[in-house]
């Protein structure tokens, strides 16, 4: 783990800016998918099966209600991206955009690329994520020096977004094909079957999946390398320098599997999932300078 030492150097400032980043992330994908989350609710009720936190109702909430939650998420998120009220919009927020994701879930696939930023959301809105570069700071004229108490909700996030890259390894080595997944046919196969059901259903299919399919050795090293990105990701909370490296690896995955497949994980693919990776206060030294 991040060692001590380098827990008590965090700026608040760091942590502020993550949660603004985070939070105007989300608020830009709820906004605008706004009417789509009102139809979703109005579908057949047959369809609805809970997920997550959904999982304690055993039929779906009234619409009105459905909508002015959603409606609620929005405001909350706005609030939390500029950090008014963190004590108690923080864990508003949160719950918020954790029923709001789990309720839109529950009504079609599982999108689980949704699960990090629902865990960073969880860990920003109980952390001190407001004492730096937010409405807050703004109104108390707080500058905090630096402190572990920056530190944790960072290194909890770095941890949390390693687990949800370990987990999808360990399901492919103790799939069908075990360790032999690394040999890549499996990728290989799934690009094809992705490619033709896109062109079945009458969406186009990447040029690039046509390019490469007949490469065998780089869809080797393609299942190669996402192996040991997944299966070893808890090893980048060892030291910063190799973390980092590990987040711009696997943020260069997210495209490559864009381009490749077509298949867009938003909130990784945006930069913002690996955020709490680096010295982002730095941006502000920046501005200044350029001032």
């Amino acid at each position: 783990m991040i060692g001590l030492r380098r827990a008590v150097a965090t700026p608040a400032a760091r942590l502020g800016l993550i949660r603004a980043l985070i939070g105007g992330y989300t608020f830009f994908y709820l906004a605008k998918r706004r009417k789509m989350l009102r139809e979703v609710v109005r579908t057949d009720p047959s369809l609805f099966a809970p997920v997550g936190p959904v999982r304690v109702l055993r039929r779906p909430v009234p619409t009105p209600v459905a909508d002015t939650l959603n409606d609620a998420t929005l405001v909350s998120t706005a609030l939390f991206t500029l950090g008014a009220g963190h004590r108690l919009i923080g864990p508003v927020h949160s719950a918020l955009v954790a029923w709001t994701l789990s309720y839109r879930n529950s009504w079609s696939m599982v999108f689980h690329s949704d699960n990090t930023l629902v865990l960073h959301t969880l860990v920003l809105g109980v952390s001190r994520a407001t004492d730096a570069v937010s409405v807050d700071a703004l109104v108390t004229g707080r500058r905090p020096d630096p402190h572990p108490r920056y530190g944790w909700p960072l290194t909890l996030m770095n941890a949390l977004s390693t687990a949800t890259y370990m987990l999808p390894g360990i399901a492919k080595v103790q799939g069908p094909s075990g360790w032999s997944w690394v040999q890549g046919d499996s990728m290989r196969r799934q690009v094809a079957i992705d490619s033709v059901r896109k062109e079945v259903f009458g969406s186009k299919a990447p040029r690039m999946a046509y390019a490469l399919y007949r490469q065998r050795a780089l869809f080797t090293l393609f299942a190669a390398g996402s192996l040991v990105l997944e299966l070893f990701a808890p090893l980048a909370l060892l030291n910063r320098r190799l973390g980092r490296l590990w987040a711009v690896a696997a943020f260069g995955m997210h495209w490559g599997i864009r381009a490749i497949m077509g298949i867009r994980f938003r909130y990784q693919l945006s930069g913002v999932s690996f955020a709490s990776w680096f010295e982002v206060e730095r941006l502000l030294e920046l501005v200044r300078r350029a001032r």
